[in-house]
């Protein structure tokens, strides 16, 4: 049968944040985080998405532990205004689930000048990260979690030196990039953490059925767009299937740091660890991505770790 949300081993006292936790793999996160005894905070730029998901979670959880919270992770002042309200709320946090994403939109930028796609997925999730580190350090055991996606494939040549892709956008070669370096951004991560309480690990989800499809057709109304909002009902595997993979890297007692968890048959199935490969397992780039994303953001692990 494969490992299963009924593995999930008790979460009695611990803390979780889940960014977009208010839809699709964040919401079946939080409500599983939820159903087994975790306090989860749920950052959401939609209040009001995040209020409905909040009574429907609790409709399935009774007593469900849930706090919603205001992110933006297109902007670099909404993350550290999040991070100081949780930071004072919760001096401890066991779980980061770095979820929250957009997909093959227009070209545009984050309020502070960023590709929108590699600002919100990668950066976004990179800052905030670095501004909660303190209170992850403070759990005995943190674990940081981080969304990929089956379309890191697609990141085309990959080129650090333009990573905003200026004069040569294309909506899915940037979602790819984004999705790629979140794989990458973990990577480093849990290298840079060794000896610490807190590991890292990422996750994909397949092909599962979530608001981004539908989103990403409304935002570019391109034939890739349509074709996998007509293809979901019939071969993407359901929300909650796609959300075990991040549920067991973040809560499977046996799960080793720096690893991916992925469908067992590549969209879609039980999570399993699945190699990351060479292509992408590149120590240099590796370093060149976290150099970056430290210029960018003003950021970097060594004033967290102080």
């Amino acid at each position: 049968m494969g490992w299963k949300a009924s593995d999930i081993p008790d979460q009695t006292g611990r803390v979780a944040i889940v960014t977009g936790g208010n839809g699709g793999l964040g919401l079946e996160t939080s409500r599983q985080l939820a159903a087994h005894g975790a306090h989860v905070v749920i950052g959401a730029r939609n209040l009001d998405k995040a209020a409905t998901a909040r009574k429907e979670i609790a409709a399935s959880v009774p007593g469900a532990s849930l706090e919603i919270l205001t992110l933006d992770l297109g902007s670099l002042a909404s993350i550290a205004e999040f991070a100081v309200s949780v930071r004072a709320a919760h001096p401890r946090i066991d779980l980061l689930f770095n979820n929250a994403g957009v997909m093959a939109v227009p070209e545009g930028k984050t309020a502070d000048g960023f590709e929108t796609q590699f600002g919100t997925n990668h950066l976004g999730h990179f800052a905030l990260t670095m501004q909660l580190m303190p209170s992850l350090l403070e759990a005995s055991a943190a674990r940081v979690v981080s969304t990929t996606s089956l379309y890191r494939f697609t990141a085309g040549e990959y080129d650090l030196a333009n990573p905003h892709m200026h004069g040569c956008y294309k909506p899915w070669v940037a979602y790819g990039m984004s999705k790629r370096a979140d794989l990458q951004f973990v990577l480093e991560l849990n290298r840079r953490l060794t000896g610490r309480t807190v590991t890292a690990f990422a996750a994909d989800p397949g092909f599962s059925r979530t608001n981004l499809q539908v989103t990403s057709a409304r935002a570019l109304n391109g034939w890739q767009q349509r074709f996998w909002v007509i293809a979901a009902p019939f071969v993407a595997q359901r929300a909650a299937s796609g959300a075990l993979c991040q549920l067991r890297a973040g809560t499977d007692p046996a799960a080793v740091g720096g690893t991916l968890y992925a469908p067992r048959w590549f969209s879609f199935g039980a999570p399993v660890v699945r190699k990351v490969g060479s292509n992408i397992d590149r120590p240099a780039q590796l370093v060149a991505l976290w150099e970056l994303s430290e210029r960018e953001t003003g950021l970097s692990l060594e004033a967290a770790l102080a």
